[in-house]
């Protein structure tokens, strides 16, 4: 049986180079690529640096004084608070103060600033960190919706449809954790099916389990069986999604789940959840204190763990209605957080992880529109190098939309194209065009407008620009019209990468070993 992730997958990248040649290059044209999508992006624009130096030391000074005189609880973790025994810090029942600067120290000694997760193509490998910067999908919406079938519990088959749809999608670089819950499978079963899905589904990067330690176990056993139990414990193949439960508490769920992604050398994403005004104080400086605090404790956690084990610095901060208790996206409140957050984590030295195409709106409407790309421009902005809930977010991630998915990966198409700059080059400046037009006359015939023709810019497939007429005679679809036909399409054309089948049978094994293993609970 191969156990390689390299050689499992080369047959995949063939397949899809002669079956998908001349359409796939067809339509990264048509979307302003001129080739393949890169499996990641490199930035070639600065960051914004909001903060100076004043206001930045200010933060992190509060920050220190918050885990100095107030702490964080772990809850239920004996382990954990023996950790943090043995480095130093102040533990009194589950309360654990930090001397100032002990969490910095430990996060400096050994946390990467950038590392590789590795997919079962290599081809799709992604680097996180630096300039680089990764789109992947909204994550954990118990909630689907699509404009035949309204909003409705998600299912395994929609699960697996938005693997699919990531898969396909260009724009997206890696498949994703729980793009919806499949609450037609057990509780403590469908982590399995899930996974499986992204492993089989999909050859892009992914993420595993959280909801309990012995299933974010099962995450990291199958990743063995997919890469090889050595690659694995070299390589970082899976990432966990790490929650703090805001404020200032880590619960025995997620630290459990984080100890056993670290211990096995994989990425744990910690996200402290603020929601000002409810899991955090209403001002931005004071939220972004107790962010900057919570996220270097679950940082330096993975490093009692397993010093050097890969992590990131995450971050997801809303505004909220103090009228109703309603959280709002696309305000310039989290937008100024975003681009604070983004010079703490480069000072820290660790990748960042922050919001993508947020929105309050229960449907793909100029509501989602507005909050959306007023969430994502920030998060872009800041310096992001990993980007969560980057397609298909709606009702304030309640809901994963069909429509909203794949109007939010042709935007994603348009901020690979802004973040790849201006291009300082003889073709950029084209005093050729010049000299051949001359004063007066358009460049439309001219032989460097042909040239550039099918790469110069980018046309994203649900924008329509035609005259009114030709939208008349099209059936005057509106954009969500089009993003339903365009995703049932996807669907349509979709192809299963090849993988192993000694490989594939070991993880159908396992799934079914351990499902049998379990009886059904559905809380």
């Amino acid at each position: 049986m191969t156990t390689s992730g390299e050689s499992m997958s080369g047959k995949g990248g063939a397949r899809r180079d002669r079956g998908g040649g001349r359409d796939s290059r067809r339509a990264a044209r048509r979307q302003g690529g001129g080739a393949a999508a890169a499996p990641y992006i490199s930035r070639k624009i600065p960051n914004f640096d909001l903060l100076g130096e004043e206001a930045l030391v200010a933060i992190e000074d509060n920050a220190d004084r918050l885990l100095e005189e107030v702490g964080v609880e772990f809850r239920g973790d004996e382990e954990a608070l023996r950790l943090w025994k043995e480095a130093g810090a102040d533990v009194k029942g589950e309360r654990v103060r930090f001397p100032r600067g002990l969490p910095r120290s430990i996060i400096d000694t050994s946390v990467r600033s950038t590392f590789t997760q590795h997919a079962r193509n290599p081809l799709r490998s992604v680097e996180i960190g630096g300039n680089n910067l990764v789109f992947a999908p909204a994550y954990g919406p118990p909630f689907v919706r699509d404009m035949d079938g309204g909003r409705r519990y998600g299912s395994l088959d929609d699960f697996r449809n938005f693997v699919k749809l990531a898969y396909m999608s260009p724009a997206l670089h890696h498949s994703g954790g729980t793009v919806c819950e499949p609450v037609d499978i057990p509780v403590n079963k469908r982590h399995l099916d899930m996974v499986y899905a992204h492993m089989r589904l999909s050859d892009k990067p992914f993420m595993g389990s959280v909801t309990a330690p012995e299933r974010a176990e099962d995450s990291v056993e199958m990743c063995r069986i997919l890469f090889g139990r050595e690659f694995v414990e070299n390589n970082c193949v899976v990432l966990g999604l790490i929650n703090v439960n805001s404020p200032l508490v880590f619960d025995s769920v997620m630290t459990g789940a984080l100890r056993v992604y670290a211990a096995a050398n994989q990425c744990a994403l910690v996200t402290p959840f603020i929601l000002a005004g409810a899991m955090g104080p209403v001002t931005i400086a004071g939220a972004l204190a107790q962010a900057h605090a919570e996220a270097q404790i679950g940082i330096a956690l993975t490093q009692l763990v397993r010093p050097g084990a890969p992590a990131i610095y995450g971050n997801f901060f809303s505004s909220m209605s103090l009228k109703s208790g309603a959280p709002t996206f696309g305000m310039p409140e989290p937008a100024l957080a975003y681009l604070a957050i983004g010079q703490l984590a480069r000072r820290l030295g660790v990748p960042l992880r922050c919001g993508g195409s947020l929105t309050a709106s229960k449907i793909a409407d100029s509501q989602a529109a507005q909050e959306s790309a007023d969430s994502l421009l920030p998060a872009v902005q800041c310096g992001v190098n990993f980007m969560l809930h980057a397609a298909g977010w709606l009702e304030g991630g309640l809901v994963m939309g069909y429509e909203k998915f794949v109007i939010d990966a042709d935007h994603l198409m348009m901020m690979h194209r802004y973040l790849a700059g201006i291009d300082i080059d003889d073709n950029g400046f084209a005093m050729d065009a010049f000299h051949e037009v001359g004063p007066g006359n358009h460049f439309l015939g001219c032989a460097h407008t042909m040239t550039n023709y099918e790469t110069a810019f980018i046309y994203p497939d649900l924008t329509d620009s035609e005259s009114f007429e030709q939208w008349v005679e099209a059936g005057e679809k509106n954009q969500q019209r089009r993003a339903h036909e365009k995703w049932r399409a996807m669907l349509d054309a979709y192809e299963m990468p090849d993988i192993d089948p000694g490989i594939d049978e070991a993880l159908q094994a396992f799934v079914a070993e351990r499902k049998a293993a379990m009886e059904d609970a559905w809380y």
